[in-house]
């Protein structure tokens, strides 16, 4: 009778596993590959810089040619005040970057979805823009619009734009076909089944041109800071890299350069759970990221 009772207790909990209902085992390994991932990148930096303040060290590099990790930190806390600033001003030329880019690129990729002849006229121009090299026509923009925010948010824009209306002009063109039919055979308009078919199939590629979009925005707005930023406290930290740079600030130099990755991974992270956060009930790439 025990044996029983005991063999319906292992066959209920694993009907319970079966079931959805996360068993202690699994709870628990889950949290562990958890605790792997996170600390694993940040062992690694750590090994990293300390090899990094060791050979500097025994090897007596001179600060203006490679600072220790400890000096780029008094550097940074030192100037902390217009490091912040610097990065608030450049957060703010990127973001609006992004929104353009974004916005525009969403309606060229509707427009060359919309007719052919239109795709045929915009997609090699597209592609020309994305190929030719930002500095070389940044001085044609501050010329146009002057310097300062105007020229900085538009040569973000030009940086950022193509992979959102490369990523969801693909996701556009990449509907089922037969759906397509389905929804025509049903009277749907251009704009409807746009909106309720083409759009959501979009989504996922839209996503991922925007992940794509948010990193090259930064990168775009520090480009435009080298050529038509404005020193003071409207600066950003394309002028303070510039500023550090002519001075011999090393450790200030790079305190700039570590404040403009983490920029870009912080705008490229805030897409990326906004894309998790949009995806994670229907599409496959988020649910299988939440089983892993």
């Amino acid at each position: 009778m025990m044996q029983a009772n005991g063999q319906a207790t292992t066959s209920s909990v694993t009907m319970m596993a079966k079931d959805g209902v996360p068993s202690i085992g699994g709870s628990t390994k889950k949290h562990r590959q958890l605790v792997y991932k996170t600390a694993t990148p940040v062992v690694f930096i750590l090994f990293l810089l300390a090899i990094w303040q060791l050979g500097v060290r025994l090897l007596n590099t001179p600060k203006y040619l490679l600072p220790a990790p400890s000096d780029i930190w008094r550097a940074a806390l030192k100037g902390f005040p217009d490091l912040l600033q610097a990065a608030g001003n450049t957060f703010a030329a990127a973001l609006l970057g992004f929104l353009l880019s974004v916005l525009l690129g969403t309606a060229v990729a509707l427009l060359m979805m919309a007719s052919k002849w239109i795709r045929w006229g915009i997609q090699p121009y597209a592609v020309v823009l994305q190929t030719i090299p930002v500095v070389a026509i940044a001085p044609l923009v501050v010329i146009w619009l002057g310097p300062g925010m105007n020229s900085i948010v538009f040569i973000s824009l030009i940086v950022a734009i193509f992979p959102i209306i490369s990523n969801t002009n693909l996701g556009l063109s990449s509907t089922d076909r037969n759906l397509v039919q389905l929804m025509r055979m049903y009277k749907s308009g251009t704009w409807t089944t746009v909106w309720k078919l083409r759009f959501p199939y979009a989504l996922p590629y839209m996503l991922g041109g925007m992940k794509i979009s948010s990193g090259m925005a930064v990168i775009g707005a520090i480009i435009g800071e080298f050529v038509a930023g404005i020193g003071g406290g409207k600066g950003g930290l394309g002028m303070a890299i510039t500023s550090a740079a002519v001075q011999m600030q090393t450790s200030f130099l790079f305190a700039c350069t570590i404040a403009a990755s983490l920029l870009g991974m912080a705008f490229y992270l805030s897409v990326a759970a906004i894309s998790h956060f949009t995806l994670r009930h229907w599409h496959e790439s988020a649910i299988g990221s939440d089983k892993d």
